[in-house]
């Protein structure tokens, strides 16, 4: 849920009232897009997607379980 109060007076604070989870979300998104490992890492796996560079799922667990 967002609410936004605006107002039409220049100079005048406009605020906006968001749910605690869309602030925790936006928290989480903001600290994930700060940390460049975490990003880079993200890079190179749509990197991998987009080569081809997979492995089924139930393929990778066979993996795991031998």
């Amino acid at each position: 849920m967002v609410l936004i109060h605006e107002t039409e007076k220049p100079h005048e604070t406009t605020y906006i009232t968001i749910s605690r989870d869309e602030y925790d979300s936006m928290k989480s998104t903001l600290e994930i897009l700060a940390d460049k490992e975490l990003m880079e890492s993200i890079r190179r796996g749509e990197e991998d997607i987009k080569a081809g560079r997979t492995t089924p799922l139930n393929d990778f667990i066979k993996e795991l379980e031998d």
